[in-house]
């Protein structure tokens, strides 16, 4: 059964402005580089300097870069094993995140060399961890049949051993110092929302528990590392016990442990900062609040906490030099991404410019906080310049337990570029709001979001900012669902839905998706489908598609394993067996999103285009209001 095809247009705007909107995503950007923690100088990081997202490697010695992958679909997981003697990243196939690590030396192979299988004996499978120490190697990898953890001697020519197996979710969370412990992510419980720890003793004699550490049903715990000392067995974990992530110290050998209570709002995790001799004992701290979050160092042995004055935005990834220089990545809605080092005299300056000219700027956010029936919604704007009413995009996130915040979107800029108000919703299930509010989407995930959403859109389409008969729902991934689920359950309040690579047929897609996924949709849901059929058919897109009036939009990956392709096809036959509402497809060859930029700028403007032909058509306006859901 084929469907119409989406058009791609040439161009969207006039001169100037087509070159603005496109220069976003093809100007160079670049990962904050990792390095190998015995030799600093060694460093790997992503980049599309070549028109697609690959592996590339910075030998900060000689300040030479070489671009390290070359695949159809590109590349972006890798990373260094302390000596920096080789480079190891994942391999699948076209975006389809099942495959398996493979290596190859850091000046580069030959032309007639391929990658090296990482470690023999490990199955292939969708990663689930990864800790290379200087002895051993721990790999998780998740498949149909669950979870595997492996271990590897790297002195041994033996293949990997296999040390955990089971059914429900897990993964590595960290390796001890001295390679004598190992930490996993374990959810035997059945709940992979709220993980419990178990630390596993390595010796030549085997592989043994050690501890386990549970917080109770709907209180997660997530290792984050284990003290940089030798011998020191502390290992820092995130916990949930008063209604937010914080901080815990725990010493795994003497199973004590200590809550380290920073007087900071919102959400905050931390790493270990590298121990010189005669330093302190301290923490990199990541405070987000607001859709913003910005860095502390926190002192074990005093408790003092202070901001670090690193440049203005959002904070992004960071990480510790061994000399104590902070090198991270920040951004604003304003302002492109850029990688920068906070050096300890205080001396703050770009790290690395990226090749070419930078990608332009955009307009800043403004902050809306709005009383919704599960509490306060935090919403983020970014508005044209003149007067609204605007058409406008209400663009949801995915995960769904992420959050919008304040940083730079050339996709954001694009529909505001358009002439299009945005309006971002950090709804029940984003992250940074505390427990309660990620998890108050249980039992009813999809709905309770777009409740939240529907409190928003009154007080945009009430402040005079969006015009309620031009208001767009949109999304990727968990977004791209609940622009489905919102055309369906709020028809009266979309004159369109654009959904990428969408979760459609809630059904179909745990039958086909990847097992850790289902772990997860069994936690949110419930149970199976078997177990909470209803629970399901309420969440599913499919289930409202006869009540959807305006057009529909989606775009899907043919390789994806986390919203499959099967799926997306039911939810579009459903449409065209209705005859009478416009819809488009835009299939492409990749999995969950595309690393190749001139794909994504097709995505970008065939939504964009979308929208427009779809608002150039009403003569009536919505009749808000008219669903009997919200």
């Amino acid at each position: 059964m084929t469907h119409p095809t989406a058009p791609v247009p040439e161009r969207l705007f006039d001169d100037e402005r087509e070159q603005r909107w496109r220069a976003r995503f093809t100007a160079t950007r670049m990962s904050r580089p990792s390095w190998a923690r015995d030799a600093p100088d060694r460093a790997v990081y992503s980049s599309n300097v070549s028109g697609t997202t690959e592996v590339h490697a910075w030998d900060r010695a000689t300040d030479t870069h070489r671009q390290v992958t070359d695949r159809r679909s590109g590349t972006h997981m890798a990373t260094l094993p302390p000596d920096g003697g080789l480079i190891w990243w994942f391999d699948d196939t076209d975006g389809d995140e099942f495959g398996h690590w493979v290596t190859e030396p850091y000046g580069g192979r030959g032309p007639d060399d391929e990658p090296a299988l990482a470690v023999p004996g490990v199955e292939d499978g969708y990663p689930a961890g990864l800790d290379i120490g200087r002895r051993l190697t721990a790999i998780g990898t998740s498949t149909d049949d669950g979870t595997s953890i492996w271990l590897h001697r790297r002195d041994s020519d033996a293949p990997a051993e296999l040390i955990y197996r089971h059914l429900e979710d897990a993964g590595i969370g960290a390796l001890s110092e001295d390679e004598t412990l190992l930490a996993i992510s374990i959810s035997e419980h059945g709940d992979s929302r709220h993980p419990d720890v178990r630390v596993l003793r390595i010796s030549e004699d085997g592989v043994q528990t050690l501890v386990e550490k549970s917080d109770g049903p709907g209180k997660g715990l997530s290792p984050l590392a284990f003290s940089p000392v030798p011998g020191d067995q502390r290992m820092l974990l995130l916990h949930e016990r008063h209604g937010r992530e914080e901080l815990l110290l725990w010493d795994v050998e003497a199973d004590t442990e200590t809550e380290l209570t920073l007087d900071l709002p919102g959400e905050i995790t931390a790493d270990f900062y590298p121990t010189t001799a005669g330093g302190p004992d301290a923490l990199l701290v990541w405070h987000t609040h607001a859709a913003r979050t910005r860095l502390h160092r926190y002192e074990l042995s005093t408790g003092a906490l202070t901001e670090l004055k690193v440049a203005p935005g959002c904070v992004g990834s960071a990480d510790v030099r061994p000399d104590g220089t902070v090198e991270y990545s920040c951004s604003s809605a304003a302002t492109p991404s850029e990688i920068r080092a906070l050096h300890p005299d205080g001396t703050d300056r770009r790290l690395l410019v990226p090749p070419g000219e930078p990608a332009p700027g955009s307009v800043p956010v403004e902050d809306l906080w709005v009383e919704g029936p599960g509490g306060r919604v935090h919403a983020l704007l970014a508005s044209p310049s003149g007067e609204g009413p605007f058409p406008t995009v209400f663009s949801l996130h995915g995960g769904p337990h992420a959050a919008d915040e304040d940083r730079f979107s050339a996709m954001r800029a694009a529909w505001v570029d358009a002439g299009f108000a945005v309006v971002e919703v950090n709804y029940r299930g984003s992250t940074g709001y505390g427990s309660t509010w990620r998890d108050a989407i249980e039992g009813r995930p999809g709905l309770t979001e777009l409740e939240d959403v529907a409190a928003v859109y009154d007080a945009v389409v009430g402040s005079g900012l969006a015009d309620p008969a031009r208001t767009v729902v949109e999304g990727w991934s968990w977004g791209g669902y609940l622009a489905l689920l919102a055309a369906g359950t709020q028809p009266g309040r979309w004159a369109a839905a654009l959904a990428g690579v969408p979760v459609a047929d809630y059904l179909a897609a745990f039958e086909d998706e990847m097992e850790q996924l289902r772990a997860f949709d069994r936690a949110l849901f419930g149970g199976t489908p078997e177990q909470v059929p209803e629970t399901y058919r309420a969440g599913s897109p499919l289930t409202y598609v006869d009540a959807v009036r305006a057009p529909v939009l989606v775009l899907a990956g043919e390789n994806d394993p986390r919203c499959p392709i099967r799926q997306i096809d039911n939810y579009l036959h459903a449409l065209r067996r209705r005859g009478n509402l416009p819809y488009e497809v835009a299939r492409f060859d990749a999995g969950h999103g595309s690393l190749v930029v001139e794909e994504t700028i097709r995505h970008v403007a065939t939504e964009i285009d979308f929208a427009r032909r779809t608002l150039e058509r009403i003569t009536e306006p919505i009749h808000h209001g008219t669903s009997s859901r919200n």
